[in-house]
């Protein structure tokens, strides 16, 4: 099996880059700089960038990089895949120095999830300066959050990042949009070779942008205050009201991205000793707060 060692980055597609420009700068508090090809990178920390925007013909996420430590552990990644019969493509040079790694390959999951493994990033050393004051980003050996995607073949798709890609299962909740009669929708939570709850998330749904959300983290709530404060100022859409969830305990809000896919903005998320998780389903999505029904509020007001 792979050890993925955290979430690396985000690619996404876009229309309108200035418009990714201004909200990472000024509502995420990140910096921005173009990248090699005509798009942007977006960074948090150290790394020349966390989330990669190309311009394109539509508004979606497109790619989760996935990040292993050593040479040997991307071979035996590629292996790994190659014997559970998925189609690798290695990324030529081109793509590695757009990725900033030296070597990168693409793969898609039983639900048709884009994916790349990569290592070894090159660091310019440059000083992560936020342009609106935010502190910092939790990152580093934890990755740089969490994504939650789309399976539509949901439980291939759990197999693959179970059996293949070496994922664990932190919890599940069993969704029910409906009530009590109506349909159940799985959410599964997992978590790779590091203590974060989970850096990755699967629902058993459709997403038409490609992902229900991207989690980023902060140090602190007086930062995640100050975001809230910049998303009413710069009118984005918010989707969930503050709160704190009861599996990986972040307070956070959530907040639509300019390519459809929503962002979490929290801080105090749980960093586990897996020797000691028991892993459970929970009932409640949130011990307080999180309505999630403000960004359908304002859609339908909008409509009105």
């Amino acid at each position: 099996m792979m050890k993925i060692a955290g979430l690396a980055y985000v690619v996404a597609e876009t229309t309108d880059l200035n418009r990714w420009k201004s909200y990472a700068e000024g509502v995420l508090g990140m910096m921005t700089a173009p990248s090699p090809d005509g798009g942007l990178y977006i960074r948090m920390d150290e790394r020349q960038f966390r989330f990669a925007i190309q311009a394109g013909a539509r508004d979606a996420y497109v790619v989760s990089g996935w990040e292993v430590t050593t040479q040997a552990d991307f071979e035996e990644a590629l292996a790994a895949l190659r014997q559970a019969g998925v189609e690798v493509v290695l990324g030529d040079a081109a793509l590695c120095r757009l990725r900033c790694v030296q070597q990168v390959a693409g793969f898609s999951d039983p639900s048709g999830n884009r994916h790349e493994v990569v290592w070894g990033f090159r660091s310019d050393f440059a000083h992560f300066a936020s342009p609106v004051g935010v502190s910092r980003f939790v990152t580093g050996n934890i990755g740089m959050g969490h994504t939650v995607l789309p399976a539509a073949a949901f439980q291939e798709t759990v197999d693959f990042f179970t059996q293949v890609m070496g994922f664990g299962l932190s919890d599940l909740f069993n969704f029910q949009p409906a009530g009590a009669d109506g349909p159940t929708l799985p959410i599964h939570f997992f978590h790779c070779n590091n203590g974060r709850h989970h850096s990755l998330a699967l629902a058993g749904f459709p997403v038409p942008s490609g992902c229900v959300h991207v989690m980023v983290e902060v140090e602190g709530m007086p930062e995640v205050g100050r975001a809230l404060d910049r998303m009413h100022a710069h009118k984005v859409q918010q989707t969930a009201t503050l709160g704190q969830h009861t599996n990986d305990k972040v307070i956070s809000f959530y907040m639509q991205s300019p390519s459809n896919f929503d962002i979490e903005y929290g801080y105090g998320g749980a960093v586990v000793d897996w020797s000691e998780h028991i892993t459970h389903e929970f009932t409640r999505v949130s011990l307080w707060g999180h309505d999630f029904s403000v960004g359908q509020k304002t859609q339908n007001d909008e409509k009105a």
